[in-house]
Protein backbone atom coordinates (compact mmCIF):
# COMPACT_ATOMS: atom_id res chain seq x y z
CA UNK A 1 0.00 0.00 0.00
CA UNK A 2 1.14 3.01 -0.84
CA UNK A 3 0.37 6.81 0.22
CA UNK A 4 -2.54 8.81 -0.67
CA UNK A 5 -2.97 9.80 -4.32
CA UNK A 6 -0.21 7.01 -5.56
CA UNK A 7 -2.43 4.31 -4.39
CA UNK A 8 -5.77 6.11 -5.80
CA UNK A 9 -4.07 6.15 -9.12
CA UNK A 10 -3.05 2.57 -8.95
CA UNK A 11 -6.72 1.61 -7.58
CA UNK A 12 -8.09 3.35 -10.78
CA UNK A 13 -5.80 2.39 -13.49
CA UNK A 14 -6.39 -1.40 -11.77
CA UNK A 15 -10.74 -0.99 -12.34
CA UNK A 16 -9.64 -0.97 -16.64
CA UNK A 17 -9.71 -4.21 -18.30
CA UNK A 18 -7.13 -6.11 -18.36
CA UNK A 19 -5.40 -3.98 -15.92
CA UNK A 20 -3.92 -6.11 -12.92
CA UNK A 21 -2.78 -4.93 -9.84
CA UNK A 22 1.43 -5.57 -10.86
CA UNK A 23 0.53 -3.65 -14.08
CA UNK A 24 -1.70 -1.14 -12.51
CA UNK A 25 1.41 -0.49 -10.30
CA UNK A 26 4.11 -0.28 -13.55
CA UNK A 27 1.77 2.35 -15.11
CA UNK A 28 1.71 4.41 -12.07
CA UNK A 29 5.37 4.41 -11.56
CA UNK A 30 5.85 5.18 -15.34
CA UNK A 31 3.60 8.13 -14.81
CA UNK A 32 5.13 9.37 -12.39
CA UNK A 33 8.23 9.45 -13.37
CA UNK A 34 7.10 10.62 -16.70
CA UNK A 35 7.49 14.40 -18.00
CA UNK A 36 5.20 17.04 -17.02
CA UNK A 37 4.49 17.73 -20.91
CA UNK A 38 3.52 13.52 -21.18
CA UNK A 39 1.05 13.69 -18.18
CA UNK A 40 -0.28 16.65 -19.75
CA UNK A 41 -1.11 15.39 -23.72
CA UNK A 42 -2.66 11.99 -21.57
CA UNK A 43 -4.73 14.43 -19.62
CA UNK A 44 -6.06 16.47 -22.90
CA UNK A 45 -6.47 13.12 -24.67
CA UNK A 46 -8.37 11.44 -22.39
CA UNK A 47 -10.35 15.08 -22.11
CA UNK A 48 -10.98 15.35 -25.35
CA UNK A 49 -12.26 11.46 -26.04
CA UNK A 50 -14.85 12.26 -23.39
CA UNK A 51 -15.92 15.36 -24.76
CA UNK A 52 -15.71 15.12 -28.47
CA UNK A 53 -16.73 11.04 -28.85
CA UNK A 54 -20.44 10.16 -29.51
CA UNK A 55 -21.93 7.39 -30.56
CA UNK A 56 -23.05 7.21 -34.45
CA UNK A 57 -27.01 8.10 -35.05
CA UNK A 58 -27.11 5.44 -37.59
CA UNK A 59 -24.40 2.36 -36.82
CA UNK A 60 -23.52 3.56 -32.93
CA UNK A 61 -20.18 3.06 -33.35
CA UNK A 62 -18.31 5.85 -32.27
CA UNK A 63 -17.48 8.80 -33.92
CA UNK A 64 -16.59 12.45 -34.03
CA UNK A 65 -19.54 13.44 -35.79
CA UNK A 66 -23.38 12.62 -35.62
CA UNK A 67 -22.39 10.04 -38.58
CA UNK A 68 -19.34 8.14 -38.46
CA UNK A 69 -16.93 7.28 -41.38
CA UNK A 70 -18.21 4.33 -42.14
CA UNK A 71 -21.91 5.09 -42.54
CA UNK A 72 -20.70 8.31 -44.17
CA UNK A 73 -18.58 6.27 -46.63
CA UNK A 74 -21.00 6.42 -50.43
CA UNK A 75 -18.70 2.76 -51.52
CA UNK A 76 -19.81 1.06 -48.57
CA UNK A 77 -23.03 -1.72 -49.84
CA UNK A 78 -26.45 -0.84 -48.22
CA UNK A 79 -27.62 -4.23 -48.35
CA UNK A 80 -25.41 -5.95 -46.28
CA UNK A 81 -25.22 -4.86 -42.38
CA UNK A 82 -22.89 -6.78 -39.96
CA UNK A 83 -24.26 -6.87 -36.21
CA UNK A 84 -21.32 -6.66 -33.72
CA UNK A 85 -21.38 -5.91 -29.86
CA UNK A 86 -19.04 -3.74 -29.27
CA UNK A 87 -16.94 -0.88 -31.54
CA UNK A 88 -14.07 -2.49 -30.98
CA UNK A 89 -15.62 -5.59 -32.71
CA UNK A 90 -15.79 -3.17 -36.22
CA UNK A 91 -12.50 -2.33 -35.75
CA UNK A 92 -11.61 -6.74 -35.66
CA UNK A 93 -13.39 -6.80 -39.25
CA UNK A 94 -12.33 -3.88 -40.92
CA UNK A 95 -8.75 -5.17 -40.50
CA UNK A 96 -9.66 -8.38 -42.39
CA UNK A 97 -10.91 -5.80 -45.26
CA UNK A 98 -13.07 -8.81 -46.56
CA UNK A 99 -16.63 -6.94 -45.15
CA UNK A 100 -17.73 -4.00 -47.36
CA UNK A 101 -21.03 -3.53 -45.78
CA UNK A 102 -22.26 -1.58 -43.15
CA UNK A 103 -22.33 -2.19 -39.54
CA UNK A 104 -25.10 -2.08 -36.52
CA UNK A 105 -23.29 -2.12 -33.02
CA UNK A 106 -25.53 -3.47 -30.51
CA UNK A 107 -23.68 -2.30 -27.39
CA UNK A 108 -23.40 -5.32 -25.90
CA UNK A 109 -25.18 -8.70 -25.28
CA UNK A 110 -27.80 -10.64 -23.68
CA UNK A 111 -27.35 -11.30 -20.03
CA UNK A 112 -29.82 -11.94 -17.29
CA UNK A 113 -27.89 -12.41 -14.66
CA UNK A 114 -25.99 -9.28 -15.42
CA UNK A 115 -29.55 -7.17 -16.11
CA UNK A 116 -28.73 -6.91 -19.87
CA UNK A 117 -32.07 -7.85 -21.67
CA UNK A 118 -32.68 -7.17 -25.00
CA UNK A 119 -34.44 -3.37 -23.99
CA UNK A 120 -30.59 -2.39 -23.04
CA UNK A 121 -29.34 -3.30 -26.16
CA UNK A 122 -29.71 -1.75 -29.81
CA UNK A 123 -32.00 -4.23 -30.66
CA UNK A 124 -34.84 -1.64 -31.55
CA UNK A 125 -33.02 0.68 -33.81
CA UNK A 126 -31.89 -2.38 -36.12
CA UNK A 127 -35.28 -3.58 -36.94
CA UNK A 128 -36.38 0.27 -37.55
CA UNK A 129 -33.16 -0.01 -40.13
CA UNK A 130 -34.40 -3.22 -41.55
CA UNK A 131 -37.63 -1.67 -42.45
CA UNK A 132 -36.49 1.64 -43.70
CA UNK A 133 -34.96 2.02 -47.46
CA UNK A 134 -31.50 4.13 -47.79
CA UNK A 135 -30.82 5.43 -51.05
CA UNK A 136 -32.87 3.69 -52.73
CA UNK A 137 -31.71 0.51 -51.35
CA UNK A 138 -33.26 -1.96 -49.16
CA UNK A 139 -30.70 -4.53 -46.64
CA UNK A 140 -30.93 -7.82 -48.33
CA UNK A 141 -28.54 -9.66 -45.43
CA UNK A 142 -28.03 -8.89 -41.90
CA UNK A 143 -24.86 -10.87 -40.50
CA UNK A 144 -24.83 -12.00 -37.39
CA UNK A 145 -21.05 -11.43 -35.85
CA UNK A 146 -21.55 -11.94 -31.74
CA UNK A 147 -18.66 -13.79 -30.04
CA UNK A 148 -18.81 -17.57 -30.19
CA UNK A 149 -19.60 -17.65 -26.07
CA UNK A 150 -22.89 -18.42 -24.07
CA UNK A 151 -23.92 -14.04 -24.18
CA UNK A 152 -23.23 -13.86 -27.92
CA UNK A 153 -25.11 -17.53 -29.17
CA UNK A 154 -28.10 -15.89 -26.57
CA UNK A 155 -28.66 -12.63 -28.41
CA UNK A 156 -27.72 -14.73 -31.86
CA UNK A 157 -30.45 -16.54 -31.34
CA UNK A 158 -32.65 -13.93 -30.30
CA UNK A 159 -31.55 -11.99 -33.13
CA UNK A 160 -32.43 -14.85 -35.54
CA UNK A 161 -36.20 -15.00 -34.29
CA UNK A 162 -36.61 -11.58 -34.33
CA UNK A 163 -35.30 -11.36 -38.21
CA UNK A 164 -36.90 -14.33 -39.29
CA UNK A 165 -40.37 -12.99 -40.84
CA UNK A 166 -38.60 -10.31 -42.43
CA UNK A 167 -39.51 -10.78 -46.16
CA UNK A 168 -36.52 -10.95 -48.24
CA UNK A 169 -34.33 -10.43 -45.90
CA UNK A 170 -31.19 -12.87 -45.08
CA UNK A 171 -29.80 -13.37 -41.94
CA UNK A 172 -26.03 -15.45 -41.59
CA UNK A 173 -24.25 -16.06 -38.90
CA UNK A 174 -20.62 -15.84 -38.65
CA UNK A 175 -19.08 -19.53 -38.89
CA UNK A 176 -16.85 -20.56 -36.33
CA UNK A 177 -14.37 -23.37 -36.32
CA UNK A 178 -10.78 -24.11 -36.15
CA UNK A 179 -7.93 -20.70 -36.36
CA UNK A 180 -5.46 -21.22 -38.76
CA UNK A 181 -2.47 -22.62 -38.30
CA UNK A 182 -3.86 -25.23 -34.89
CA UNK A 183 -3.56 -28.31 -34.47
CA UNK A 184 -6.74 -30.73 -34.56
CA UNK A 185 -5.61 -32.70 -31.19
CA UNK A 186 -5.21 -29.00 -29.07
CA UNK A 187 -8.83 -28.14 -30.38
CA UNK A 188 -11.67 -28.41 -27.88
CA UNK A 189 -14.77 -30.59 -28.58
CA UNK A 190 -17.03 -27.44 -29.30
CA UNK A 191 -14.87 -26.16 -31.16
CA UNK A 192 -14.26 -29.07 -33.10
CA UNK A 193 -17.80 -29.80 -33.40
CA UNK A 194 -18.87 -26.39 -35.15
CA UNK A 195 -15.95 -26.67 -37.36
CA UNK A 196 -17.83 -29.83 -38.27
CA UNK A 197 -20.94 -28.75 -38.67
CA UNK A 198 -19.71 -25.89 -40.70
CA UNK A 199 -17.95 -27.45 -43.25
CA UNK A 200 -18.42 -26.56 -46.48
CA UNK A 201 -17.77 -27.93 -50.29
CA UNK A 202 -14.19 -27.29 -51.97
Amino acid sequence: MYEGPVQDLIDELGRLPGVGPKSAQRIAFHLLAAEPADVTRLQEVLQKVKEGIQFCDVCGNVSEETTCRICRDPRRDLSVVCVVEEPKDVLAIERTREFKGRYHVLGGALDPLSGVGPDQLRIRELLSRIGTTLDGVDITEIIIATDPNTEGEATATYLMRMLKDFPGLTVTRLASGLPMGGDLEFADELTLGRALSGRRAM
